[in-house]
């Protein structure tokens, strides 16, 4: 039996349209001050579409255009397209981090679907953060949603060499401050890294989240791997206006599609794809706003029975365009089949399991088949301990395996700017053995949870030719970094978490096949270190930040705010 359609007066801007009164009169006399017709807007859905194209994000260059491609297909379909502009979160020029504003761009999502005459959304996002945030604001609004995301940008060249978003940029830092390349050289990166509109063509955290939200069965099958300049990518826009149209009138919904056999199966890929760490706070917030739980020990159980079988920087070798052409994530996922809930729902109104049916890899050493996985488990692991007790994460598919198990003395930084003052100073007493610890990088204590996690090693490690060694933090890292890095360690050291209470000297041990991190030092000890421990005062006494700053829950929580989570019910307007 087909779906139960709506019928014209059940749309919910047949509320703000189709009234007799005085403000159904003005709804309509201000529409056509905009040059509509009622035969432009009268029972057709009302289809917004929330475009975080800026000046100031690149990743999101071409999106003026494609939000064109999106009414082109909205109009085809028999709808009536609106364009509202929403926070653009540029992941590199947003300071102290994107992260910190990812909250803030959820509340104006669900507050401009909620405000105005909306039955459905097309969401416009890539850049790192964009993407939760306009998916955590549609859920917790739940009309009818698909998201388009950005795609990432064409593969960059200095010298005959390939170069990767953000992997390559620490790679040749590395090189710039071990003397092995010189200031032209570096200038040379520069200007071939980035060479068009898109989001990084590594397997960041915007190719993580664009394929984890295709997983949860958010956006068209094989939108999330078209390159951002691809002709596909825009018929690809076009194709999600025309759907959502047809979402409306069937009231397809996201809390009908995220489930736990969604999440189950968005997790599954992250693991897969070596993809970013930053997934797991996103995933757990967009799960929390569908009324669900997703805890760090489930994102440790699926990494341990699911392979790392995407060959793609930093954890291997190839780039998103190589991943396109291998048959992108439907081909992974086919890959996976067993792994996943193929009976998932997706907005293409069939199952997982049908859209990836068809689905080939045509370069099996970018999308390794099970039996030839880069690693048998997936990329990233969760640690606990007496110095994570609520947990931390560290992406073992993009370290160097000698540093797997690992006991090591540390040194310890306040916050980042004691870090950048001493790093390089040739008198820091440091060996390839030690531990780098920095404090203050967690939500609080950032503010906003930047990407620091991936500490530099040090000048003089670096001319001896270290790459790698144990950094430790309650920061977060770039998805298109890599190291030994665990990340994310709660409760943070800015709240009096155990981190805080780490000092230069201490041994601390890691032990990822065991899930274990480790402050080595008598209990006795940190009991008095915790009793002359200062907590610190509040960084925002205003505005935004004050709220971010009384509201904001740690990692493991997936930092939401306090009053965002869950999925009660969003008030409808009165419309008088």
């Amino acid at each position: 039996m087909a779906p139960r359609r709506k019928s014209h007066d059940e749309l919910r801007s047949a509320r703000w349209y189709a009234s007799g009164d005085l403000r159904g009169f003005g709804h309509r006399s201000r529409t056509r001050q905009m040059g509509f017709a009622a035969e432009d807007y009268a029972g057709k859905p009302v289809i917004a579409i929330l475009n975080t194209w800026s000046d100031i994000n690149p990743c999101h260059q071409h999106f003026r255009e494609r939000a064109q491609a999106v009414k082109r297909g909205v109009l085809q379909a028999g709808g009536f397209p609106l364009e509202m502009p929403a926070m653009a979160l540029g992941e590199v020029f947003m300071k102290p981090s994107t992260m910190m504003y990812r909250n803030l761009l959820a509340m104006e999502s669900e507050e401009l679907l909620r405000a105005n005459p909306i039955d459905g959304v097309v969401l416009m996002g890539g850049c790192d953060k964009t993407v939760p945030a306009l998916v955590m604001g549609a859920t917790s609004m739940n009309l009818p949603a698909i998201f388009v995301p950005a795609g990432p940008m064409l593969r960059g060249h200095w010298q005959g060499k390939e170069l990767g978003s953000g992997s390559d940029v620490w790679k040749y830092w590395a090189e710039l401050r071990a003397g092995t390349i010189d200031d032209e050289d570096w200038r040379g990166i520069e200007d071939g890294i980035a060479r068009s509109a898109g989001t990084c063509m590594t397997m960041g955290t915007a190719s993580t989240m664009a394929a984890v939200t295709e997983t949860l069965g958010l956006s068209l099958p094989g939108a999330s791997s078209i390159p951002a300049v691809d002709s596909g990518h825009e018929r690809m826009a076009a194709a999600s206006g025309r759907r959502i149209v047809e979402m409306v009138w069937e009231d397809m919904r996201p809390r009908d599609l995220l489930t736990h056999a969604a999440f189950d199966n968005a997790v599954t890929a992250l693991m897969a794809l070596g993809g970013s760490t930053n997934a797991v706070i996103h995933l757990v917030a967009m799960a929390g706003r569908a009324g669900l739980s997703l805890p760090l020990e489930r994102f440790d159980a699926i990494s341990r029975r699911t392979p790392v079988l995407a060959n793609i920087r930093p954890s291997g070798r190839y780039l998103m365009e190589d991943f396109f052409y291998a048959g992108g994530l439907s081909a992974l996922l086919a890959q996976l089949g067993p792994l996943l809930d193929l009976g998932a729902g997706t907005v293409a109104g069939k199952t997982l399991g049908e859209t990836i049916a068809r689905a080939r890899v045509y370069n099996d050493d970018v999308i390794r088949s099970p039996d030839r996985a880069l690693q048998p488990e997936g990329g990233l692991a969760v640690l606990t301990g007496n110095l994570a007790p609520n947990g931390a994460v560290i992406k073992p598919s993009a370290m160097e395996p000698r540093l797997l198990r690992h006991r090591g003395p540390a040194v310890v930084f306040r916050d980042y700017n004691d870090l950048s003052r001493r790093i390089d100073d040739p008198a820091l007493e440091v060996t390839a053995q030690s531990v780098l610890v920095l404090q203050h990088g967690g939500p609080q204590g950032g503010p906003g949870m930047p990407e620091w996690g991936q500490l530099p090693i040090p000048k003089k490690l670096l001319q001896q030719g270290v790459r790698d060694m144990l950094r430790i933090s309650d920061a977060r890292m770039s998805g298109t970094s890599y190291g030994a890095c665990v990340l994310h360690v709660s409760p943070e050291s800015y709240i009096g978490g155990p981190l805080a209470l780490a000092q230069s000297g201490d041994v601390i041990e890691l032990d990822v096949p065991g899930r274990r991190l480790t402050l080595a030092v008598e209990e006795a000890e940190l009991v008095r270190r915790r009793a002359a421990w200062v907590a610190p005062q509040p960084r925002f006494r205003r505005s935004y930040g004050k709220l971010y700053g009384e509201h904001i829950g740690q990692a493991e929580t997936g930092c939401d705010f306090d009053f965002l989570a869950g999925d009660a019910a969003v008030p409808e307007p009165e419309i008088h």
